[in-house]
């Protein structure tokens, strides 16, 4: 697909609504939208950032009455000249206007090649391009406001003052090297060391970052394990507050697991009910049991149900083999409580992370919520400047092994030359963090994360 061609996608969400926006962008935008817009004025020789009224026609048949906002380049989204009609919503009306265009010489766009223009035009670096995707699909409204920062260009502005100060050390290490017979030092050794440790410690707090960034993202992951019959699919309804999973004294009836997502101080709980763990002949509860391991692995904390009405140390082996193959946090519950005729709860000593409930009757259920608002919480309290994903990883950690090798170098007296290659690979890297380096193989697989219309 050419960069020069003009590219037309739906920029809201496909349905039937109040409107929808339909955006047009590259250099024949302005022609294009007037072959099929009648109106009083002329979008060809229109002011950018106006807005106009008229029709949209397909041939002579009129289409639907439309406004089109005018965005001259540079000054549009994707740089480029951009128009955006916006018209009644509705499947039929979209795909008649998208239909028009693409007859009068508009492509249809790719996944997010409105954000990749824009990022190839330079009016954002590739980590704003990505806090668009973050802004969109955030389950949180503090990762909305942590990429709202990041688009806003905060983290840009610090990493590349710390990218300044390396090329600052490489070039007066690589410098000196002229002036080696003469023994002059151009850059104290102490400071030079002193600016590479704050480099390394802001990417090592952005590393750490990562598991929140992640949370923030995709929301707070909770699993629901125990044995068959334990009460799984009855705490699921109580935690929701309505009757999702089917509740039934038969081993075996969540086959599948279940999933659904509560809201909780602006976060998102996804809550996963599993296949009982036990030994079965049966197939599809073998798989069951399979996805449940699947479900259980990229939990953030798992809640182990048991059933005390036969010893509150009958989940203690599963609690183990959870322990040894899982790393989250795991809270016990001892359910059926109600069962038990005179037992007295406040005299039941109950160790860390132990609780008694009925959820059947949904005593105890507003102390397991607390407890997951805690954990998820202090979980997302090392979110930094960005919303740290996989690529950002990835680059900040081979950052900090080449900066920890310069220090090293430093220290051992090693040739300026040897110091200058390690500061210099750090710099490359922050130039494929913020996009000044990039290939088109990189740009296809961040860009294809995005919507059609974004």
């Amino acid at each position: 697909m050419s960069k020069e061609d003009t590219i037309c996608a739906l920029a809201t969400p496909p349905g039937i609504g109040g409107i929808s926006v339909i955006r047009v962008s590259g250099k024949d935008a302005f022609n294009i939208v007037s072959s099929i817009f009648k109106s009083n004025n002329d979008l060809r020789t229109s002011q950018s950032h106006t807005i106009h009224y008229g029709y949209i026609y397909n041939n002579d048949e009129l289409i639907d009455t439309v406004t089109v906002a005018i965005f001259r380049a540079p000054n549009s989204y994707t740089g480029e000249d951009v128009a955006e009609i916006s018209s009644h919503g509705g499947y039929l009306v979209v795909d008649s206007i998208l239909k028009s265009l693409i007859d009068n010489g508009a492509r249809l766009a790719e996944a997010g090649e409105f954000t990749k223009r824009a990022f190839l035009n330079g009016k954002i670096n590739l980590m704003q391009a990505e806090a668009v995707a973050d802004i969109i699909h955030s389950s949180s409204v503090a990762g909305i406001r942590t990429a709202a920062r990041q688009l806003y260009g905060g983290f840009n502005k610090r990493i590349m003052e710390l990218r300044h100060d390396l090329i600052k050390i490489a070039s007066l290490l690589e410098l000196e090297l002229d002036f080696a017979e003469e023994d002059i030092e151009l850059i104290d050794k102490d400071q030079m060391i002193k600016i590479i440790k704050d480099t390394i410690n802001y990417c090592k707090e952005l590393t750490d970052s990562y598991h929140s960034a992640q949370i923030l993202r995709s929301g707070y992951y909770v699993s629901i394990a125990g044995y068959p019959n334990s009460g799984k699919s009855t705490l699921f309804n109580a935690i929701l507050k309505r009757e999702r999973a089917i509740v039934s004294d038969i081993p075996g009836t969540t086959r599948d697991y279940l999933q659904e997502t509560i809201f909780r101080n602006n976060l998102a709980i996804n809550i996963f009910d599993t296949a009982g763990i036990r030994n079965t002949n049966d197939i599809i509860e073998i798989e069951g049991i399979r996805l449940a391991g699947n479900v259980l692995e990229q939990s953030d904390v798992i809640l182990i149900i048991n059933d005390i009405t036969k010893g509150r140390k009958h989940s203690y082996n599963l609690i183990k083999i959870i322990k040894d193959n899982y790393k989250s946090n795991i809270l016990l519950l001892q359910n059926k409580i109600d069962l038990i005729e005179n037992l007295s709860i406040d005299k039941i000593e109950l160790s860390d992370n132990e609780y008694l409930i009925s959820a059947k009757k949904l005593i105890g259920i507003e102390n397991i919520l607390s407890k997951i608002d805690e954990l998820a919480l202090n979980s997302i309290d090392r979110t930094k400047d960005i919303l740290i994903n996989q690529r950002h990883y990835l680059i900040l950690s081979e950052i900090i092994k080449n900066l920890d090798s310069a220090i090293d170098a430093i220290k051992h007296n090693s040739e300026n030359e040897l110091i200058a290659i390690d500061v210099r690979q750090a710099i490359k890297k922050i130039g494929e963090l913020t996009g000044e380096i990039w290939n088109d193989d990189i740009l296809d697989f961040i860009f294809s994360k995005f919507c059609i219309g974004k």
